[in-house]
């Protein structure tokens, strides 16, 4: 089937979480509080780091990144959720569906990208502590910010270029509270043959390179760290990674759990619920995890506080 429009598409239906009247300001409250507690969170991380001196090192360097990342993430979907339950409206424009597809892409796997370039310099900073300044050099961690903005880029980039070129019917309403990738190729008349290639080659991709970077990374941490003698020094080095693990473990935990979900139940709306796990309950705890588990993050927003 040839991939050309047969109809002009001009807008989505946005169906939520659950269309019954009665939920809707539940809803309402829930998300704009967690939203915000996603918001004020990283905004506090990236605000102490600034700050505070202490903390500009490559490693803050990048829980910078990931936390504005974080914010960007979430403000892609929970906005426009908020709006039309505010509105009592389900519509998105075309425009502004691919609009949100391809910045939801790009945040998720930049958020991919920079979970594994923490795990390397934890790695770099455990396992060759006395050449972690030499090889973590601010000309470096630029780079590989930059690698994983490009590689993000592209990504997204090339699923929305390939959605452009498909035709869709009359029925468009997207049982999902935003407009995810599979969602709306699904709703193609045309022939999906090559999205549905290229979304599973790049998923692909992303869920064996970036998690077995991490995997390795962790690997050779402990094996490091278990040739330490003494107690205080292994918990000294664990304890310098168990924030960026703990983050690292719900972010991989939530999208398996959201994966499972989906291939056990044929319902979109319930994957959509369980999608609340990735798009908005990690972002929100990841500000908790860091502040409670990082002694100088902790010493940093007190600081924060006092100006």
């Amino acid at each position: 089937m040839e991939s050309r429009n047969y109809t002009r598409v001009s807008e989505f239906f946005l169906l939520g979480l659950s269309e019954e009247t009665e939920m809707q300001p539940f809803l309402f409250g829930l998300f704009l509080s967690m939203y915000l507690i996603i918001f004020i969170g990283n905004l506090l991380i990236i605000l102490a780091i600034i700050t505070d001196s202490h903390l500009h090192t490559p490693m803050y360097f990048f829980l910078f990144n990931l936390s504005f990342a974080d914010i960007c993430f979430t403000s892609t979907t929970v906005p426009k959720m908020l709006l039309n339950i505010q509105m009592q409206s389900k519509v998105i424009t075309y425009e502004g569906c691919l609009s949100q597809m391809y910045f939801f892409m790009l945040f998720g796997v930049l958020d991919n990208f920079l979970l594994t370039v923490m795990a390397y310099d934890r790695f770099v900073a455990i396992c060759h502590p006395l050449h972690y300044t030499v090889i973590m050099n601010p000309k470096f961690c630029g780079l590989l910010l930059l690698l994983s903005w490009v590689l993000s880029v592209l990504d997204s980039l090339l699923h929305g270029l390939m959605i452009l070129h498909l035709s869709f019917c009359a029925e468009l309403e997207i049982p999902h509270f935003f407009c995810e990738l599979n969602q709306v190729v699904q709703l193609a008349c045309s022939d999906t043959f090559l999205n549905d290639l290229v979304m599973y080659f790049t998923t692909a991709i992303l869920v064996v390179i970036p998690p077995t970077g991490i995997f390795l990374s962790y690997s050779k941490i402990v094996v490091s760290v278990l040739r330490i003698s003494s107690a205080g020094g292994k918990y000294k080095a664990f304890s310098t990674c168990g924030s960026h693990l703990s983050v690292v473990s719900l972010f991989y935990g939530t999208s398996v759990v959201v994966y499972l979900s989906s291939g056990i139940t044929q319902s979109s709306r319930e994957s959509a619920i369980a999608s609340v796990m990735y798009t908005v309950v990690t972002p929100m705890l990841n500000p908790f995890i860091y502040s409670l588990r990082n002694k100088d993050i902790k010493i940093a927003l007190k600081l924060l506080g006092s100006l």
